[in-house]
């Protein structure tokens, strides 16, 4: 017997009253929040943004990922899962942008050049979708867990050079004091994880955040400039840094990272499909891999990001048991609110960073933990598989560990290598094909890969 009625409405569908709608839905930009507003931190400080142009690429990233939570939850035509998912920009795209804009001769030409590489990989992810919800097996926890894990890795040290201040060549960088509020912070996040609950304990990271610069202030490292600067109504505009730019390698690299952000959100959608009781069919996860790609492509045009689901959410909404998709897209409606409001966008450049080095710890190691609970799924006991995480994780470490390894290459091609998670993707899959698909086709059906055998993906971001 089903356990809704046809004449019951699926609590996916169910239109909650207005203010739980509203206080739900803020509560899963809460828990977002940070991850969306990290990638434009990362990779506009890389480029050299001045604090209001900073304050515009967040607000972008903000105004996009609203965008595309509308057609991830409300959805149109085939495109859209029409799930409670929340979407936004991407942790695995920062890496191989911030390679972008090592690569670049001139930094003002970066962010066209990253633009032009997400619009290509969209467009083509977009095509590829139907395609993609059927090959996905060739991306197991073993390929997707490595590349997680890597991601994390990866972002960690971006944390460590916050935490020591924001100039290099300050003479304060490293100093006792920036050291003591990037770890005072982190010490502030571990308490309310520890001991708060609900709704306090989601956003322990923003509040985090906010202890952390109202602590910092004494010190006079808190600069409320960029909040007064700011406008308090504005708009995104239309490639406010440039046309697109479209340079071979850096599309290259852009779209390895679209494979990875398709690979997380086809995991993401089997994970929520089961919380919330509507298992994601092969429809259901074409429908949604379409909303992430086109959302992709058309966020460069308001100046955002690659554009994936957000598990952390899902976890949100398996510990409220709210199934309902209207209240993320309250939640995607408020993002796009905070992306037309500047003054509060600005509000994350006003943070010192060594108190964003602090919250970073904590969200990157994150993102390297979530990688750590997939590969508990990827069947390590095996050794093949074991050699496979082994290989791709110390090739994608290469340019962490040892950024000049690759100097002696064309800067076309190091553009894709000097990104581990480039690099370490493409090893995992190739490798996964040698050792579990190319003559091994009755002992990979026996449990080496779980997307053949009925089980499902982990949940990562």
């Amino acid at each position: 017997m089903s356990a809704h009625p046809v004449d019951e409405t699926h609590p996916v569908d169910e239109k909650l009253p207005a203010l739980k709608m509203a206080t739900s839905g803020l509560q899963h930009v809460a828990a977002m929040y940070a991850g969306v507003v990290a990638p434009p931190l990362i990779v506009g400080a890389a480029v050299g943004l001045s604090g209001t142009d900073l304050t515009f690429l967040t607000g972008a990233c903000l105004f996009t990922a609203g965008l595309a939570t509308f057609l991830q939850t409300l959805g149109i035509w085939k495109i859209g899962a029409r799930l409670p998912f929340v979407n936004g920009v991407t942790f695995a795209g920062v890496a191989p942008m911030t390679a972008i804009v090592a690569s670049a001769e001139d930094k003002s030409d970066a962010l066209p050049v990253i633009f032009g590489a997400v619009v290509v990989a969209g467009l083509l992810g977009f095509m590829a979708a139907p395609f993609f919800s059927k090959a996905v097996r060739f991306f197991p926890p073993v390929v997707t867990g490595t590349v997680i894990t890597l991601i994390g890795v990866s972002l960690l040290p971006v944390a460590f050079n916050w935490a020591q201040g924001p100039d290099p060549a300050a003479h304060d960088y490293g100093s006792a004091t920036n050291l003591t509020l990037a770890g005072t912070t982190l010490l502030t996040v571990l308490l309310l994880r520890r001991f708060t609950r609900g709704f306090v304990k989601q956003i322990a990271v923003l509040l985090g955040l906010t202890a952390g610069t109202l602590i910092a202030i004494p010190f006079g490292v808190t600069d409320f400039a960029p909040v007064a600067d700011a406008k308090l109504i504005g708009f995104p505009t239309p490639f406010h840094f440039g046309a697109p730019q479209f340079h071979i390698a850096a599309i290259l690299s852009m779209c390895v990272v679209m494979v990875v952000s398709m690979t997380e959100s086809t995991a993401d959608m089997l994970a929520l499909g089961e919380i919330v009781e509507r298992p994601a069919d092969q429809r259901t996860i074409a429908a949604g891999l379409r909303a992430d790609t086109l959302g992709s492509a058309l966020s460069p045009v308001f100046n955002g990001f690659m554009c994936s689901a957000f598990a952390q959410n899902i976890g949100l909404v398996a510990m409220t048991r709210i199934r309902s998709r209207f209240v993320v897209a309250v939640g995607g409606g408020f993002l796009v609110l905070m992306g037309l409001c500047p003054a509060a966008a600005s509000l994350i450049a006003v943070v010192p960073r060594p108190v964003l080095g602090g919250a970073g710890v904590v969200l990157f190691g994150s993102v390297a933990a979530s990688g750590i609970q997939t590969l508990v799924r990827a069947g390590l006991e095996k050794d093949d598989n074991t050699l496979i995480v082994a290989v791709s994780l110390a090739v994608g470490i290469i340019p962490i560990s040892t950024p000049a390894f690759y100097h002696a290459f064309p800067e076309t091609a190091r553009i894709i290598l000097d990104s581990g998670i480039s690099t370490s993707c493409v090893t995992a899959v190739v490798l996964n094909l040698a050792f579990n698909h190319l003559g091994r086709g009755s002992e990979a059906r026996n449990g080496t890969h779980p997307m053949e055998s009925g089980e499902e993906l982990a949940p990562a971001h």
